[in-house]
């Protein structure tokens, strides 16, 4: 930050050159992968107790990597503009900031067109490859833990930002990797919850 006189405040060039340093980044980021690291393979085996349902229902095999990633994609997109507002001094941690609110509206308008086309696909393969679910079964099932990622996607987000700041941690190096792994695991939980009460 620029003073009257136009210099930096004293200090400033060596915080900024400090927050960079690949020692920082490599200190913060490898206990984060690790505890990472071991919640995917928790997701792994959530998901390898229900292979016998996917087997039965192709559609839900083909859901399920593609609601993951998708999920991971809004998530990124989501922090990385709540970073930006961070760092532009127009992030507010209050349901009536606009720039919040435009966020969390542009995520679910998002969810509910990618995920209903998402449907609507594995639907079709899913009958190609000889699966049995009808088409409002498996949009349901689509729409609706689509739509409960989303809510995930948004409030996964914003606590990741508001923790970062408030430890002292580069929210450009954290948050991007705990939100999507958080819908990774979330992702097939929520998934399958659906699938027990849809099929």
């Amino acid at each position: 930050m620029s003073g009257s006189g136009g210099g930096s405040a004293p200090g400033a060039e060596t915080t900024m050159t400090d927050e960079w340093s690949i020692g920082r980044i490599v200190r913060t980021m490898i206990p984060l992968l690790a505890a990472l690291s071991v919640l995917q393979l928790v997701s792994g085996t959530v998901l390898e107790t229900y292979e016998a349902v996917l087997v039965r229902n192709p559609a839900l095999l083909v859901l399920v990597p593609v609601q993951i990633g998708t999920a991971g994609n809004l998530a990124s997109i989501t922090c990385s503009r709540l970073t930006t507002q961070l760092y532009l001094g127009t992030y507010e941690l209050d349901p009536s900031n606009p720039d919040l609110r435009a966020n969390a509206g542009a995520v679910f308008a998002l969810a509910g067109t990618v995920f209903g086309v998402v449907g609507v696909a594995a639907w079709a393969i899913g009958v190609a490859l000889g699966g049995t679910l009808g088409l409002g079964q498996v949009l349901l099932v689509s729409l609706v833990s689509g739509m409960l990622l989303a809510v995930l996607v948004v409030v996964a987000s914003v606590a990741a930002v508001e923790a970062s700041y408030r430890i002292g941690l580069n929210p450009d190096d954290t948050t991007i990797p705990v939100v999507t792994n958080v819908c990774d695991i979330a992702g097939v939980l929520i998934l399958f919850a659906v699938v027990s009460v849809v099929v």
